[in-house]
Parts: structure tokens; sequence; C-alpha cells
């Protein structure tokens, strides 16, 4: 008997295969294709959006055969200092970095600035880094803030309403005031789509520029002092379930 050809429903997009093996998140893998990186049997491919067998086809990026990596998936507590690319540099400490003994190439699930601390996801599923990073499905991400000046409840209010900034409108999705002093102010600050810089760029609009900023909150995972700062952890089985399942739930 003659094996059965692959229909398309069991092809997969080439960029999601990339993605899966590791090179980064499925926009990253779109600019691979675009930008010429990519063959597929022999013949180099730059259109977006071909269906390719995962199987079968001998698929290569920049002339290194691809090869199907184990998934991974860590917490760390990122110190300041630190920034989020996978970019060779010598300019910059890099977070990815600081998972010293993990051999597959990872990378940030979003990012946190250089002055900003706190909770970031690394991987090499490009499947889950794409759903936690894209705003359709708009993940809540808790940040601790402490401001310059004691904050009044108008500029909370304000912030509440949403501020404009170059970027658009940026509403949070829940402001919360835990300390405050005539000196500075402390807040909890919930988003869902975060804009670069958004928290620190709103809280100047009122007022208030930002001291310190740590992400405290990604979805179900949460600061609970026992992550050291600088220190990461794998994620939990479930707790991998649990992120995916938010996303396929919206």
């Amino acid at each position: 008997m003659t094996a059965k050809p692959m229909t398309v429903k069991q092809m997969e997009r080439l960029h999601k295969i990339l993605a899966q093996a590791g090179l980064g998140s499925r926009r990253k893998c779109e600019t691979l294709i675009s930008s010429g990186h990519v063959s597929v049997d022999g013949k180099r491919v730059t259109k977006m959006g071909q269906l390719v067998d995962p199987i079968k086809s001998k698929i290569l990026c920049d002339g290194v055969s691809l090869k199907k990596q184990k998934k991974i998936c860590y917490l760390l507590n990122k110190p300041k200092g630190y920034v989020c690319t996978n970019a060779n540099t010598s300019e910059h400490l890099r977070t990815i970095d600081l998972l010293r003994h993990i051999e597959q190439r990872i990378y940030t699930v979003g990012r946190l600035d250089k002055d900003s601390e706190g909770l970031i996801i690394l991987t090499n599923d490009g499947e889950l880094a794409n759903l936690l990073s894209h705003p359709r499905y708009g993940i809540e991400k808790t940040y601790r803030v402490e401001v310059k000046g004691r904050i009044t409840d108008g500029a909370v209010q304000s912030l509440k309403r949403g501020i404009w900034i170059s970027a658009g409108k940026a509403s949070p999705t829940r402001i919360k005031v835990i300390r405050r002093k005539y000196v500075s102010s402390t807040l909890e600050i919930t988003l869902r789509e975060g804009k670069n810089r958004e928290i620190r760029r709103i809280l100047a609009k009122v007022g208030h520029p930002v001291i310190s900023l740590k992400r405290i909150k990604i979805g179900p995972l949460k600061d609970d002092n026992t992550l050291k700062v600088g220190r990461y952890r794998s994620l939990r089985k479930t707790e991998i379930e649990r992120l995916y399942s938010l996303v396929i739930s919206r």
C-alpha cells in the first residue's frame, strides 16, 4: 500500500515551525523568512503563509538545519540593569545571560526595560510566547511602582480614565494606592496591553515620575518572595497549562 499524501490540514505554516524550533516568536520568525534567511527543500522562501510538511521537509535557517528542541519555560526575577534582547551587545547586560546553564536558545516573552525589575518569562516555546505577547489576549500584568510625591485622588482618577500618550490612550485595568507619604507614594498598577514604557510615561503625565518599578504578577504567576532577584525557576506543567488556558478561553 502506498502512503497517503499529507493533507493541507496536516501541514503547518513555516513561521510556526520556526517558532516551535526555538528561533523566536512568530513575528521574529516572519522577519527571518521575509529577510531571506530560510530555505525549504533547497529553495529560499521569502513569502509569508507557506505550508510545509514539518516531518519530511528539509528546513534550513542561515544554512543550519532545524532541530526540534525540547520546550522549556522559566520564570525569572529580573534585576535592574539588564536588557531584554537576544542581540549581541557589549554595551548592556542581557537578561538571557542570567540563565547560564541553559543550552537551548531562549528569549524573553515581552520586555521589562533596563531600569525595571521583576517577573519575566523566558522560553523557546514560540507558540506560548506569541499568545502571551499578543494584545488580543490581554494577559494581565501587575506592577508595584514607587513614585515621587504624595499622589492625589485626582491624579489616580485621571489614570483610571486613561492618559493619552504618543502610542495612543493608555488605560490601566486597575490602580491601587498602597501607601502615601509626603515625598513618595506606592501604587499597584495592572495592565492588559503594555505599551513601551507605558507606566513611566502616564505617571510622568500626572506629575509623579517613577522612582522604582517592579513587575509582581503575570497572569496567574505572582511574586511570593521566594524567587530572589537574579534567580529563576522552571515553570510547572500546571502553570504552563494555566497560561495556555487563559488565552484559549478569550
